[in-house]
Parts: structure tokens; sequence; C-alpha cells
């Protein structure tokens, strides 16, 4: 193995002038007062000729949103829809609006508005329709009840919308307002067109129905959920009485929803059901399209330990079903959502790991012939755009830094190196959103001193065509602030070699010590270290400036292009291999850099952080002598089935590394000082897991601190005021337990 590496990235954020103009940094401003919001561009969506993008803009005339058109070459901008014609028959205000979807053919308008989140995300509210030939403007849904519709989307010929309401599925006849209800059978327990908890949080689905190609017939899931486990959720706040909330959620080893996927007449009538092998129970139905051009729709199985996925080809007229294609892991499988259908639906497009890497393949029809597409020791962190007529897939990798992330092409015919699309000075983080003929794109930029810059390039090329958001007053401000910026290093702790970050304080003096902030995270869904412009680093750079020395470091199994036996290492025992990564790299660290105090070394996260968290404290009372635990899981057997069980296997197959995986297994050493936060209302991570550590901790008779926001979710950022208390009793935490400055 090779001897550990410090490498540090240094960057200066202005002028000398600048650096003697510095304004305070203050956790009102950045968690109250807005000041370092940055401005964001969109959302977009390239028109149909890929000639030009529209984009919703405060209008100049009224208080209330222009839907634009900008030209990609000749950028002149017109107004294709005014507030002014966004405003309903009767009323004084234009519609707000939260997103919007062209028909197919760009001669209609979908206007969704007035929402309502649902658990995290905001998919319930009102749509509405404008029709650019007869300029009327019509609201969907007329007669069912207000704040109710979800997931409109327009038939192939832009006739119809069909929708969701109360987990049953409509569809309107735009011309008439007719609306016919295709399922009736959705109440509490039955969820048509849509998906319960689980599904939504782990496997990404929430749409849950289809329009035919020819626009006859809608295939969708139905989620029945009686006899999974209800969790209640407690309203102690909002009225004289306790309201409980109820949350069917399916705990590791316990009760799925039996779900199934049925099709029926967009004109009503009997639904028609797929009849796949297993359980229902036992399955997961993690995804369903219909193929261009077919009555057939392709449906993806896996099965309950998530470790193989069963590609199933289902014609809607018999019901039969053909196997295609099974992709098996020894670990588990994430489902990916890269298909496209080529030469004339005659193949298609698949990501897969099967050769130790992510990468997209070509796969015949009958998944008898699967060729790479992408090739070379490489993670295709994600795909942009798959562009059949130029021959070409657009796709995120970073072969050479796994904090970075630069736009390749590959052709789709045949094999060949990857060609860097993203030019070399753009160092740092790239995303793109490109249009339909691969001509123009998008292009979002940022690293860790420059925030989101959004430009409109030409491709293949790379040349910039205008600057749209440069984001030029945050960074100023930031700038003004006069911070010592990241530093990125690498740690080489025997085994592997992992990825971190530094941050010093503003007056840093390198021959005193300081206490030591870890920032952890530590789960396969995410990674802390990226070289990007995080939301949490003026948080970091506050901490820094109090008096600590704040560090992350990406252990093995984090979300990173790091190949798959990175990532699938951590099967079968998360909060054990990664406490030991980051155990043995904060050890490292206080070896290497004599100006960091091993008597005081603190740790905090959030979720799945809180968890690695309290794991340190536990196992480790040694080298941790604090830390700050929020919205954790102290039991991972009182998580999700599909999380769990997905990365530690089945309950009945390893209960011994889900014991030994969890906190709460070790609360008994806690030594240290220990903070734990938790929302009551946390629908994913429930308070009970706060609460059943906080027992164990009175068993034990170990003193701790403990805070609950009532009513507050995963995020505790709901409500008045609730973002800025969070951090000041976060940093007054600190300060009492871990004392800050240099020694």
């Amino acid at each position: 193995m090779k001897k550990c590496i410090f490498v540090g990235i240094i960057f200066f954020f202005g002028s000398l002038s600048e650096i003697f103009s510095q304004t305070e940094l203050t956790l009102a401003d950045i968690y109250k007062n807005g000041v370092y919001a940055q401005k964001r561009f969109g959302p977009i969506r390239w028109m149909k000729d890929g000639t030009g993008y529209s984009s919703i803009e405060k209008s100049t005339r009224v208080n209330g949103d222009d839907i634009v058109r900008y030209d990609a070459v000749k950028g002149t901008r017109s107004i294709l829809i005014s507030a002014e014609e966004l405003t309903p028959a009767g009323e004084s205000k234009p519609l707000s609006v939260a997103d919007y979807h062209w028909s197919e053919d760009n001669t209609k308008l979908l206007i969704f508005t007035n929402t309502r989140k649902v658990w995290r995300y905001h998919t319930r509210g009102d749509y509405w329709v404008l029709d650019l030939k007869t300029r009327k403007l019509s609201q969907l849904g007329k007669g069912i009840p207000a704040t109710t519709l979800m997931f409109a989307k327009f038939s192939p010929d832009a006739s119809r919308v069909a929708y969701v309401s109360e987990n049953n599925i409509f569809v309107e006849t735009l011309s008439s307002g007719k609306i016919t209800q295709i399922t009736s059978d959705g109440d509490k327990d039955i969820i048509n067109g849509t998906f319960d908890w689980v599904y939504e949080e782990e496997l990404d689905c929430r749409d849950g129905f289809r329009w035919s190609p020819d626009g006859k017939n809608i295939a969708y899931w139905q989620s029945d959920t009686k006899g999974v486990g209800t969790f209640y959720l407690i309203d102690n706040i909002d009225s004289i009485y306790s309201k409980p909330i109820p949350l069917p959620y399916p705990k590791v080893g316990h009760t799925l929803s039996a779900v199934k996927i049925g099709v029926v007449s967009s004109e009503g009538g009997q639904t028609k059901w797929f009849d796949f092998p297993g359980d229902p129970r036992n399955n997961y139905l993690a995804r369903m399209e219909f193929i261009p051009n077919s009555q057939e729709v392709m449906v993806q199985q896996l099965n309950r330990r998530q470790n193989q996925n069963t590609v199933w080809v289902g014609n809607i007229q018999n019901l039969a079903l053909s196997k295609i294609l099974v992709e098996e892991d020894s670990a588990f499988l994430d489902v990916h959502d890269n298909i496209r259908w080529l030469d004339g639906e005659k193949s298609f497009t698949w990501t897969s790991e099967r050769d130790g890497w992510l990468h997209l393949y070509k796969v015949s029809r009958d998944g008898k012939n699967v060729e790479l597409v992408t090739e070379g020791e490489f993670d295709v962190e994600r795909i942009s755009h798959i562009d059949p007529a130029s021959g070409y897939v657009y796709y995120i990798a970073s072969p050479d830094n796994f904090t970075q992330r630069y736009l390749y092409r590959s052709s789709l015919t045949k094999i060949g190196k990857a060609e860097r699309i993203t030019p070399m000075n753009l160092s740092g983080q790239n995303a793109y959103q490109i249009s339909t003929d691969s001509k123009f794109a998008i292009h979002t930029f940022q690293n860790t001193t420059t925030p989101p810059v959004y430009s409109l390039v030409s491709l293949p090329k790379h040349e910039t065509v205008r600057v749209l958001e440069e984001n030029k007053e945050l960074k100023s401000k930031v700038v003004a602030l006069g911070l010592n910026p990241k530093e990125f290093f690498k740690v080489d702790i025997g085994e592997v070699i992992l990825d971190g970050w530094m941050i010093k304080p503003k007056d840093f003096d390198p021959s005193k010590k300081y206490p030591l902030l870890a920032y952890v995270y530590g789960e396969p869904a995410s990674s802390t270290v990226q070289d990007n412009w995080a939301d949490g680093d003026l948080w970091h750079h506050y901490m820094a400036d109090l008096g600590y020395v704040v560090i992350s470091i990406d252990n093995r199994g984090t979300k990173t292009p790091r190949g798959r036996d990175w990532r699938k290492s951590i099967y079968g025992q998360i909060g054990i291999l990664a406490s030991y990564d980051q155990k043995a790299a904060v050890e490292k660290v206080l070896k290497t850099y004599n100006f960091i105090d091993p008597a005081r070394v603190g740790s905090w996260g959030w979720s799945g952080g809180g968890q690695m968290t309290l794991n340190l404290m536990f196992r480790f009372p040694e080298v941790y002598k604090a830390g700050l635990a929020l919205a954790f899981v102290s039991d991972q057997r009182l998580y999700d089935a599909t999380y769990q069980e997905r990365y530690m296997g089945l309950l009945e197959d390893n209960e011994e590394g889900y014991i030994k995986g969890s906190p709460i297994t070790y609360a008994e050493n806690l030594q240290g000082e220990l903070m734990i936060i938790h929302g009551t209302a946390d629908d994913n991570v429930h308070y009970q897991s706060f609460e059943m550590l906080v027992d164990k901790l009175i068993k034990y008779n170990k003193p701790f601190s403990m805070m609950s926001y009532p009513m507050r979710s995963h995020s505790i950022n709901e409500r008045e005021n609730t973002s800025l208390h969070l951090r000041e009793t976060m940093k007054n935490f600190w300060l009492r337990s871990l004392p800050a400055g240099g020694r």
C-alpha cells in the first residue's frame, strides 16, 4: 500500500483589500436572514425542436410568473405565456408556478400550483392547463377536493390529462371537462397510481401510472398496505388533545405492502392484472415503463434481498410475461433509470456493475446479447443524455478524482475510449441538462469556492454561448468573510486510502493545538467529501472560526465513484466497517497534524451520520470525547425494511450484524459528552429511535444532553425559527463540551 499522503489544496477567496474589509459570519445570517441564499436558474424545459428552452421568470409587470422562451443561438427572449394569462377568470392574482410540463407537441402547458408536501416532497396540489392555440386557461379536477391532485400528465395526443386524487386515478377530457374515474377502490389501505412511504423514500417511486403509447390504456401500480405495521406520529402541539398520525411503515423483517401492476382502459372499465411470480409482499415491482410504439411494458422486479433484479416484458393485451434479463449481485443492487430503446425498439440501454465498475450496456430486446457501451476502469456516475440520432451517450464520470464530476461521451455503436467533454480548467463538479439534439446544454459548474454558475454551452466543443446566472453577489459576500478554504487531503489507513477535507480557523496558528470536529455520514446513500458548493459549509466555517479544526472523511461504502468493491464492501456490516474506518482515519490525522489536540476530539452527524457518531462515541470512548447526533437510527431493526435489508441482508440471515452495527448495543460504554437531537414528527427515522436510546442511557446511569423539536420532521426545519434555534443549540453544546480555541 502507498504511504499516507496529505495534499492540501488552497483556494484564495479574494484580494487583500477584500480581506481587510471582512464582514462577520453569523448564524442568523445563514439560517434566518437568507443573506447567503444562492440564486437558481429554471426549472428549464428544452423545446421539442431543440432550438430553444423555456423557463419560469418573475414578471416585471405584475406579481406573478411568466413562462419565457430563449433562442439557444441568438439568446433572444420571448414571453410564451404571460403572468396575466396565468390569472384565472375572476381572480386578481396570477397562479404561482411550482412546476410545469409541455405536451409532446408543445401546444399545451400543464401547470402545478398551490402545492402541499407529502412526506418529503411537494407532490400534491392543483393543476391547470393552458392551451397555446386558444389561450384558454382551465383548472383540472373541478368537483374533486382542492389540492388533492397528484402527478398529472398529458395523454400522448394531449387531448386528455390523467391524475391521481385520494388514491384513485382519473382521466379528464380537455375539450369537454368530462372526468372519468378509472379506479374506485382506493382508500386508506389501497393505493392506486402512487405509492406507500417506503416505495417513495427508498425506491424513488412517486408517480405510479403510465399512459400507453396510443393513449388507449393506462398501466398502474396498486399497493395494498393492509398488514403493514402502522407507526403513529403524535401531534401534541396543534390542539388541546393529541392527534395520532398513522403511517404504514414496514420495519426490518416485517410485512411489506402487496404491490401489483394492472392495465385499464383510459375510458374506464375493469382492470386486468399481471401475475408476476413470487410473493407480492416479498418482492418489489421497482420500475415499469411502456416500450415505445408497442402494447408492452418493461417491469423490473427486485427480490426482497435486493440482490436479484428480474426484467420482464408484459403484454397488456393478453397479460403474457416474458423474462428477458436477470441481474444479480452477491451483495445488493441499485435500481437505475437509464433505459432508452434503440434500433427501432430492438435493443435498450442498461446500467450494471457486472465488470466491477458502473457502466452502460446495450442489450438486445430478448436479453441474449449484452454489449458494453462505456469502457474503462471508472464509474458512470449518472447518465446525462442518450441520443440515438447522433450515436452518443453523454454521462458524468470522474476517473481521476472521486470528489469531482465531468462530462464524457461514448459511442453507442462501437466500443472506444471515453471522450472528455468538460474542459480541463473547470475543476470541480459539472452537471448538464442537454437538448434533444445534443447541440446545446444548460451547464452548472461549482466547486468549494464557486457557487453554482449556470451557462448555456454548445456541444461537443463545450463553448460558452452565454452565462445565465453566476451568483456573483453570493460569491462576493463569502469572499468578504475572509474564510480559510477547505483543504482536500488523502489519508492512508493501511487497507485503503480515504478522501477527506479540512477547514481551519481564520486566525489559525500552527504552533497551537485545536479541538477537532469530525463531520461524519458514512452510509451508502451519500458522500460528504465532494468538491462542490455545499449548503452546510458555512456552518463548518462558522465553527472553525470559533476555534475548531473541522474535518470530514469518506469511509468505505459511501456513494462515490470508486467501483463496485468500494461500495459493496459495507454489505452486511453497516455501522461496523465504517466506524473502524472513521476511527482509524482520525487516529492517522492526530499523528500527522500536531496542531490538533487529541484530548479534544468530537464527532457530529445527521441521520446515518448521527448513527455513526453514536457508534464512534460508544465504541471508541478513548478517542472521541464529545458527540452530537441528530435524527439518528439507534437500532437498525427500527428502520425501514427496504433500506436496511438492502445493505444488511435479511434479519433472519444476519441478526448478529444488525445488533453489532447498532449503537444502542454499546450504550453502556458512553464516557464523553453526548447530545442527541430529534424531531418528534420524523416520518423517516422515528422519534422511537431517540426514546429507546434515552431509555438505555438512563438504565446505565449515563449523563447526556437531549433536545426534542415538536412536530419537526427528519430535516428539523419546519415552523418558525427552527433552523436558527437548532444551530444555536448545536454551537452551545460544542462550546460547553469541547472548549474552542488554540492552546
